[in-house]
């Protein structure tokens, strides 16, 4: 007789989030609900439900079986005006334990053990599989809802005799029935911590704007005759390839601050995280991991802020390279352990890229067609691969088959870019087809064009070596060891202060701190903050490169054992090197790291380029495109993409479009600042929201601009 694993856990992780819920935010929630017409109540009741659809009343048979599970989570009764209806519920479920739901209900009604029996008596309620042998107990919370399966009639009939007490009690049924019990309570629990968080949404007049209104779009199309489109070269400089990567790397940093300073922004990025976690993608037998259970809105927000970090850490590497390679032009040995360096950074950015665009693609667009390996993991988190071969698509839809191609791991950079072409012409021939990709899988999509043509533009205009396991392994080597000390922590740290639910982190202080736990919680850990980790490894991977390099021409020139520059010196044993880290915090200066993930008192964003202010002279529409961009309201509006374009090509911007809606803009001869800004353009062609902030950061520390920097001609 062995245990088989159910819903039983899920089950208990849901009454843990709904208790603490409760716990800090019942009283809100009471005063709230109470505050609520029968229209607010209808909206926060069907905020939560797929399609928003949800039980008329207690007899609706709409919905199938429903009304035989769960009757009382019925429209008229939860949303009747000036009734305690719910919050009743709500307290009895997060204030009793599981057994006693399963015993007894709200004022001594029946429990969901006796509930789910009268509806197998009166409504034909029946499980679809007759679990043979089998059979649940609910005697008590550390085993409650455990099945049991035996492995033939003797050995049931055995095991029945001996628990006759618990039978006869009502707390020992056939798991046909126990798994009827389990699933009321799953989805009473699961559809109650939402409602909780919509009740908080709908409710609340303090938290940031989270969904911005649209503004109608400008008619700005006949500007756009003046916007010119600046042909591609065939070879870059290094000049050139150093620009493109600063950019990048311009634009990774304001992600970071974004995150840091903007609740909103932090927020949408926390919520896509959670919610493209590869648990959900459906096993072999169709089930899916915990979606809605609240410990994984904590390392949904570390591993958001991990990857953000990496990722503007990356870029700032790669231009530290390139600019490397400047300083030494004409040093062939200097020149190729560089260069071997730079393809397998770009080899591995380019992975992580894939990496998270599949990430979305496969809980998306693509989810029917892949699975999740049940019990397998790479680096702690689930596996997942393709069911089919996409060629098979081909013709059912294209679209989605080069999506799919993408995904896969035998496709890297110089693979990926005739996919991404082709897509990116059928997005342009059919605009519908574009957005017919979720948002999430249209803005990781321009992240993987990025670095995919970024390599292409290295390998046309350098001698780009093959990626190697052997050589130039300094920085990417190092970087894997930090990412693995680091994922050991995620699942450590509890933010549900802070970010239960998700939205809270729109409430006055909650973003902030979150944030400041979370990078006082790696530094009690690691011995340092997060951004310092970045930092300093960037630091010696670079000083190291510079090792590298004097030591292989040491040996070149023959010179002695002495003069050579020791290289990779042994890792320290954990608990030294987090010692070491310490001791270094106490030398640096004052000032914090690029990267720093903690809120500051003060912040100030500063363009790379300082400019005098100036004003430009621009007409109505171009007026109000930058004054809704620059605005400080937490209700901006919207701003059209051929608006944003034409606003730029009315102070003389030239454009290269480029692979994923990608597009790079260039400042006209006499602006001053002559930098170039590349920016993706938007899912469905609208600014919005947290895009506004992005945008509006990107070209304020590119040029320094303000809202005042512009007038109406």
């Amino acid at each position: 007789m062995n245990p088989s694993p159910g819903i039983s856990q899920v089950i208990k992780e849901l009454h843990g989030d709904l208790a603490a819920k409760y716990k800090r935010h019942g009283a809100k929630v009471e005063d709230m609900w109470r505050s609520f017409d029968k229209s607010k109540r209808a909206q926060a009741f069907k905020a939560g439900a797929a399609e928003g659809v949800v039980l008329k009343d207690a007899t609706d048979r709409s919905m199938g079986n429903v009304y035989k599970i769960m009757p009382e989570l019925n429209e008229r009764d939860i949303t009747e005006p000036g009734s305690d209806y719910l919050l009743k519920m709500l307290k009895y479920r997060a204030t009793t334990s599981l057994t006693e739901q399963y015993c007894s209900g709200v004022n001594g009604g029946p429990g969901d053990h006796m509930f789910i029996i009268n509806s197998m008596r009166t409504n034909n309620l029946r499980h679809a599989d007759s679990f043979k042998f089998c059979f649940t107990m609910f005697m008590d919370e550390d085993g409650y809802g455990q099945s049991y399966k035996s492995r033939n009639q003797a050995l049931h009939d055995e095991a029945m005799v001996g628990l006759a007490p618990a039978v006869n009690a009502g707390l020992c049924v056939p798991q046909s029935t126990g798994e009827l019990i389990l699933q009321r309570q799953l989805y009473i629990l699961q559809t109650l911590n939402i409602l909780i968080e919509d009740i908080l949404d709908g409710g609340s007049t303090s938290r940031r704007t989270a969904k911005l209104p649209k503004k109608p779009e400008e008619a700005a199309r006949t500007a756009l005759s003046k916007l010119s489109i600046a042909p591609k070269p065939d070879k870059l400089s290094l000049e050139d390839l150093l620009a493109s990567a600063t950019d990048q790397k311009s634009s990774m940093e304001d992600y970071v601050s974004l995150c840091r300073e903007e609740a909103v922004f932090l927020a949408h990025v926390v919520n896509i995280w959670f919610f493209s976690r590869p648990e959900l993608v459906k096993d072999e037998k169709g089930s899916t991991m915990p979606i809605l259970t609240d410990k994984y809105i904590s390392i949904a927000i570390f591993e958001a802020i991990q990857n953000a970090v990496t990722c503007a850490a990356v870029w700032n590497y790669l231009c530290r390279l390139l600019q490397l390679l400047i300083d030494k032009p004409k040093d062939t040995l200097h020149r190729n352990i560089v260069l071997q360096e730079i393809s397998n950074v770009c080899h591995f950015e380019f992975g992580r890229a894939q990496k998270f665009f599949k990430r979305h693609v496969q809980t998306a667009s693509g989810a029917k067609y892949f699975r999740r390996i049940a019990g397998k993991y790479d680096n702690g988190t689930a596996r997942v691969s393709l069911k089919i071969k996409p060629d098979l698509l081909m013709r059912e839809n294209p679209r989605l088959q080069v999506m799919l191609r993408l995904c896969e791991s035998g496709v890297d950079a110089s693979r990926s870019v005739p996919l991404i072409k082709k897509l990116d012409d059928l997005h342009r021939s059919h605009p519908s087809e574009r957005e017919e990709m979720e948002e999430r899988e249209f803005e990781s999509f321009g992240d993987l064009a990025v670095i995919a043509t970024f390599v292409q533009s290295l390998s046309g205009s350098l001698p780009l070596p093959p990626m190697s396991l052997k050589k130039g392994q300094i920085y990417v080597s190092r970087l894997k060891d930090l990412s693995a000390e680091l994922n050991s922590l995620k699942t450590e740290i509890d933010l549900s202060a802070y970010t239960v639910p998700i939205d809270n982190l729109l409430e006055p202080g909650m973003a902030d701190g979150a944030l400041s736990t979370l990078d006082g919680f790696v530094a009690e850990k690691t011995g340092t903050k997060m951004g310092f980790l970045y930092q300093d490894l960037l630091e010696l991977c670079v000083s190291e490169t510079q090792g590298y390099y004097q030591q292989q021409k040491a040996t070149i020139e023959q010179k002695t054992k002495v003069d050579t520059v020791p290289l990779f010196t042994d890792t320290p044993a954990p608990e030294v090197r987090v010692e070491q880290r310490r001791q270094k915090d106490k030398t640096r200066p004052a000032h914090s790291s690029v990267y720093d993930i903690a809120p500051k008192s003060a912040t100030s964003l500063q363009p790379e380029t300082v400019e005098p202010p100036r004003v430009f002279k621009v007409k109505q529409d171009t007026f109000d495109t930058f004054k809704t961009l620059f605005s400080k309201s937490t209700s901006r509006g919207a701003i059209s993409w051929t608006a944003f374009e034409a606003a730029l090509a009315d102070l003389k911007f030239s454009v290269m479009p480029k692979f994923g809606s990608v597009f790079t803009f260039f400042p006209p001869e006499g602006m001053g600042v002559q930098n170039s800004i590349t920016l993706h353009r938007p899912h469905k062609s609208s600014i919005e929201g947290y895009q506004l902030l992005m945008f509006a950061r990107r070209l304020k520390r590119v040029y320094g601009w303000e809202e005042k920097w512009f007038e109406v001609a």
